[in-house]
């Protein structure tokens, strides 16, 4: 691989997961337009959206583990709303990381213009806090729940992203979950949703390995950088810029999809 491409592939990878890692979503839906753009803007690759999808399923993988394994004794990861969600968005998954095989370059882009559109809106919906305690029984509604998990994985495994930047939204003003069980098992069902994603995309050969390593080492580096960054940073205005940005690529992919 080029040594220009391997070094803006690594950029892209450290921005994107600093950047999700300020404001903690997942980085998909920031990588997804950097990679598709970025490098063909300055000559040094060019990937199609399927290769972008591919590389980003891998990625989330890797990054997800990380942020699980930190709250794994935290006593906010609710296992029960993991199973149903978890069981659910798995599946739907699969379906979405192995159909996008079947599906052209610009049938991608209009699923991933649809779930920046709902991201950035879904951001700013005011959120109530609901009162918890750690070890405290939580109640949530199972179906609704297990239904919003499918629909969320089918359409984020379409372009390889885990959908942590929906199902967050979902979780609070849908679910009523409170903030720091959102946050943690949000985590996990991500990471679930990943593996599901992933092994659709592998089994129809859509990730290109090299990209996706670099991708991998960078978000790894950065992801924890930024976390640190946003804890002391208006992550009320840093929501605004992020939801601002995926906005304005919405709009970008929506006007060359119908121009």
């Amino acid at each position: 691989m080029d040594p220009a491409a391997i070094i803006v592939i690594f950029l892209i990878g450290f921005v994107g997961s600093f950047i999700s890692g300020m404001v903690g979503i997942g980085g998909s839906i920031i990588k997804y337009p950097m990679l598709l753009y970025i490098p063909a803007l300055l000559g040094v690759a060019t990937f199609t959206s399927h290769e972008v999808a591919g590389i980003s399923a891998v990625q989330v993988f890797f990054a997800t583990i990380g942020g699980v394994w930190a709250y794994k004794n935290s006593g906010y990861l609710n296992m029960r709303l993991i199973g149903y969600m978890g069981s659910a968005i798995l599946i739907g998954s699969l379906i979405g990381g192995y159909g996008s095989g079947f599906l052209s370059e610009i049938q991608i882009d209009i699923v991933y213009a649809i779930l920046a559109t709902i991201a950035a809106v879904m951001m700013f919906v005011p959120k109530k806090e609901v009162p918890f305690s750690a070890g405290k029984d939580l109640y949530f509604n199972r179906k609704l729940a297990a239904s919003l998990a499918f629909v969320t994985g089918t359409a984020a495994g379409i372009v390889g992203a885990a959908g942590a930047f929906i199902l967050v939204p979902i979780m609070l003003v849908i679910l009523k979950i409170p903030t720091r069980v959102t946050i943690a098992t949000s985590l996990a069902v991500t990471l679930i949703s990943s593996i599901g994603t992933t092994i659709g995309k592998v089994v129809t050969d859509q990730v290109l390995y090299g990209p996706a390593v670099i991708m991998i080492i960078a978000s790894l580096i950065a992801a924890p950088l930024g976390a640190k960054a946003g804890q002391k940073m208006n992550t009320g205005i840093l929501q605004w810029i992020l939801a601002l940005l995926i906005l304005a690529t919405a709009v970008k992919i929506w006007g060359e999809i119908l121009i």
